[in-house]
């Protein structure tokens, strides 16, 4: 994922309440949402370069998801997928907290992590100290440190807080916050390593380019009753809706 809002113990009908974008290069080979056939209680979608995900569930009640986090640092074909510190977590039978504190943050790329359990959400990343276990609230994550100052991040923030204010929360609303196409003022666009189109381009919460952009949006809305609704929309180059998948998850059961 590149973008990712999160309403935690925020609305009394859904105490988890998850938006995000992924946005990756079109070239990139994707499996859209899918129930795992290898994991036949997980669902998500799947890389097929690398064999990870960025967001999927578990019918336990278990989910994580991922983002990239954008630095300096080269990439090296010696450090493992991000992806899989997802699947991982899902996997596992360690607490949030457990899982995320023995990951080696050396053996990957740049990334920011959310997991969650029951009443339990927590993130890692290694760019920044040790694992944390959020409080209720809205945060918002993109490629920096979670909340970061940036446009899309406290945009989309406030239109999610807008919406559970006014008690319009529903998978058709958070997936209209998610299309939000509107870019950043040129003035506040300042990145050395990308051209001032591309930089203008990604500071939006929907990104469109020829090569690179919004692949897919996400909706995930966890039910006081233990019940998940996920919606996935994917997406062609050119920023058109392809194709449209939803999952319903009973309330989980004890294991």
């Amino acid at each position: 994922m590149c973008l990712v809002i999160i309403g935690w113990q925020q609305h009394r009908e859904y105490p988890l309440i998850l938006a995000g974008n992924r946005d990756e290069f079109h070239a990139r080979p994707t499996q859209e949402a899918h129930w795992w056939p290898d994991q036949a209680d997980i669902v998500g979608g799947r890389d097929l370069q690398a064999a990870g995900t960025w967001l999927a569930l578990r019918r336990n009640g278990r989910f994580a998801t991922v983002t990239n986090f954008r630095d300096a640092e080269p990439p090296s074909a010696k450090l493992r997928s991000r992806g899989h510190l997802v699947s991982d977590f899902l996997k596992s039978a360690d607490s949030p907290l457990d899982y995320l504190s023995r990951i080696d943050g050396a053996a990957y790329g740049g990334f920011n992590l959310l997991v969650g359990e029951g009443d339990t959400l927590a993130w890692l990343s290694n760019r920044s100290g040790p694992p944390r276990v959020l409080a209720p609230g809205i945060y918002g994550l993109s490629n920096a440190l979670l909340d970061s100052p940036w446009h899309k991040v406290l945009r989309s923030k406030a239109a999610l807080r807008q919406l559970i204010e006014e008690d319009r929360v529903n998978a058709s609303a958070l997936m209209r916050l998610l299309g939000d196409r509107d870019k950043a003022p040129a003035s506040e666009i300042a990145d050395e390593h990308l051209s001032f189109a591309t930089a203008h381009a990604i500071s939006a919460p929907f990104i469109v380019l020829p090569d690179y952009g919004t692949r897919s949006s996400s909706v995930v809305l966890g039910e006081v009753s233990g019940a998940w609704h996920f919606q996935e929309r994917t997406f062609d180059a050119t920023g058109k809706a392809s194709g449209d998948a939803t999952f319903t998850l009973a309330p989980a059961r004890q294991e």
